[in-house]
């Protein structure tokens, strides 16, 4: 356009070059545009345009200078200008803000200074303000900036419209279509013009609305004394802190942007143009951890038990959202066909402590091996009628006010009465013997990795229902207090016990004996939780009942079947313990008879060919 305007004498050329030029726009990659389909087509249709006014040769210079170069400069030597500018300070605001967000990270967590914590929130707070003022500013010549379409199509109507009033001939070469076309891309522009000066005004007053919002929305974890979480997140992104190991003891601390897509956990460094995969979390487990030079940390432990990396939120509603989040998509409900209804109904079903249910299970056909052990004698009587099921109550299953434990310490019932007498049986203690002999002849070895959820004593273990509703209950309460750490374990299914083995010392934290287990189910909805009741002996004579719930990486379903089937191996050992008695017992008599042979016969022979028959009778 240049050319055009300083070299009248080479309007041919300048045209024709015009005319390429516009032609190659679609090959140019503008960074702010977007939605350019209409406006390339607009200029192929001018390129034509250019071609026809190709045998015109003269223009005035005073026409170009207004209307065609004088909007070319103002966007090159202005707007742009001004963004690259005002980018230059918004990259100074952000590295303020990532300035003070490390001084922010790396506060204490124990006996902190107070006025230097004030000075360094009230940095950060500034930092912020600073920033999002910056962001603003650059807003409105973005704007105008991402409108190159305006630019473009303003010189060119003055171009066309120039060379039709300054030469008579130009009545002859444009047609009535051709006015209407000019006339369409003037309407265009103008309604483009509106929408960006309502756009910009809207900005404006949202930058008003925010500017007289208190400062202490800008202020890292301002409500910490009652974050609003969402629970029901399926993904979540922001920046993170991941601790690295730099040596044996030392660790550093990195801050990334994180984000989820699908399963998977994906970490963008700065300055990179996509993210990268970090973690799977599928069948993942995620829990709060303690470190000792930060807050707000949180662990991903892989499906194998391997601990994963450690990272840090900027708050604690970051944390526990992040926790809600990798959770949710570890159990791959982001698969179904709406994955923000199965997050919903899941953590309100965890809620339901206040209105206490009948069950969590309504499928009581389910062919798995929960069961009721009471009551497998049953089986054997097909003629009896099926009697209406009658689903008991919570309190008959579980007294209200019951105490729930989340950690293997001690078993649940021991908090219901501090003044029992004698030595107590403590399931939960490490072992004295970390070994058991016995597991190496054992008939079945099945090793699981389980996490505890929480134990509780209960008042029957005559029906599944009790478990259903220990894990309502127990889930209800993490839910509720903000518990998200879990003990996680190894469980080892024998034909004779049930112990639950530490995956990094491989001490025994707790042993149940089979026999003592008198219930056992899986939840129907989430296949990997499984729960058991346990009948324990207590030195005052009686009997005390608790129920135990873990979450498992594989489905409860198979953990059931293991101690189903140890169960029917003690049996078939009773059975075949008596039938040995009895062949021995047998062994004995004829033993003893055959010594008092004589005797008998003299007494009647007939009493000892009846004794003889007797014993060698294969019922006997």
């Amino acid at each position: 356009m240049q050319r055009v305007y300083g070299a009248q004498n080479e309007m041919c050329l300048a045209t024709q070059q015009l005319s390429k030029q516009l032609l190659a726009y679609e090959k140019q990659n503008f960074a702010l545009g977007k939605g350019d389909e209409e406006v390339i087509s607009t200029l192929h249709y001018f390129s034509k345009v250019v071609d026809e006014l190709n045998v015109l040769h003269t223009e005035l210079a005073k026409q170009l200078a207004d209307t065609m170069v004088l909007p070319i400069i103002q966007f090159r030597e202005k707007d742009l200008t001004e963004v690259s500018t005002l980018k230059d300070l918004f990259g100074l605001a952000s590295s303020e803000h990532d300035l003070s967000m490390a001084k922010y990270s790396r506060l204490p967590k124990k006996k902190e200074n107070e006025k230097v914590k004030a000075e360094i929130v009230k940095e950060v707070a500034a930092a912020r303000r600073k920033q999002h003022l910056s962001s603003f500013s650059t807003t409105v010549p973005s704007m105008r900036c991402s409108t190159e379409s305006v630019a473009m199509m303003e010189p060119m109507l003055g171009f066309a419209h120039g060379q039709i009033n300054f030469f008579k001939k130009g009545a002859e070469m444009f047609s009535q279509s051709m006015d209407g076309f000019l006339s369409s891309v003037a309407d265009m522009v103008q309604s483009i013009q509106v929408e960006l000066e309502v756009e910009a005004e809207k900005m404006r007053a949202s930058q008003q609305e925010l500017l007289s919002l208190d400062e202490a929305v800008y202020t890292p974890d301002f409500d910490v004394a009652a974050p609003q979480v969402n629970r029901n997140l399926i993904q979540k992104a922001g920046y993170l802190n991941l601790r690295n190991k730099t040596g044996l003891v030392s660790t550093t601390w990195e801050r990334l942007y994180f984000f989820t897509q699908g399963g998977n956990l994906m970490c963008q460094p700065r300055g990179a143009v996509a993210g990268g995969l970090i973690q799977d979390l599928d069948n993942c487990s995620v829990m709060a951890v303690d470190c000792e030079d930060r807050r707000y940390c949180f662990q991903i432990t892989t499906p194998n038990g391997k601990a994963g990396i450690i990272l840090q939120a900027e708050s604690r509603k970051e944390n526990e959202e992040w926790i809600c989040a990798i959770n949710n998509i570890s159990r791959q409900i982001y698969l179904t066909d709406n994955p923000e209804a199965v997050a919903i109904k899941l953590n309100q079903t965890a809620l339901q402590a206040v209105t206490p249910i009948t069950s969590f299970a309504k499928k009581q056909e389910s062919p798995c091996p929960s069961q009721n052990v009471k009551s497998s004698e049953m089986e054997n009587d097909k003629i009896v009628p099926k009697a209406t099921v009658t689903i008991p109550e919570a309190e008959q299953l579980i007294a209200p006010g019951t105490p729930i434990q989340f950690d293997i310490v001690l078993p649940a019932t021991e908090f219901l009465d501090q003044n029992r007498g004698g030595r107590r049986t403590n399931p939960f203690g490490e072992t004295e013997d970390a070994t058991f002999p016995e597991a190496e002849d054992s008939l079945l070895q099945q090793m699981f990795i389980v996490r505890f959820l929480g134990s509780m004593a209960v008042k029957t273990d005559n029906t599944t229902e009790v478990i259903y509703e220990a894990m309502r209950q127990v889930l209800a309460a993490r839910a509720i207090h903000n518990i998200f750490r879990m003990t996680e374990s190894h469980l080892m299914v024998t034909s004779q016990t049930l112990r639950l083995i530490d995956p990094q010392t491989q001490v025994t934290r707790a042993n149940f004996e089979l026999t003592s287990v008198t219930q056992f189910a899986a939840h129907q909805e989430n296949k990997r939780l499984v729960g058991f009741v346990v009948r324990l002996p207590e030195s005052t004579g009686g009997e005390s009942l608790s129920t135990y719930v873990f979450e498992s990486n594989s489905e409860g379903e198979k953990i059931c079947y293991a101690i189903n089937l140890g169960k029917e191996i003690i049996e078939v050992q009773k059975v075949r313990f008596i039938l040995v008695l009895a062949e021995q017992l047998k062994r004995y008599l004829y033993t003893y008879l055959s010594k008092r042979k004589a005797m008998l016969t003299r007494q009647g022979g007939h009493i000892w060919d009846f004794l003889l028959s007797l014993l060698c009778a294969r019922h006997f």
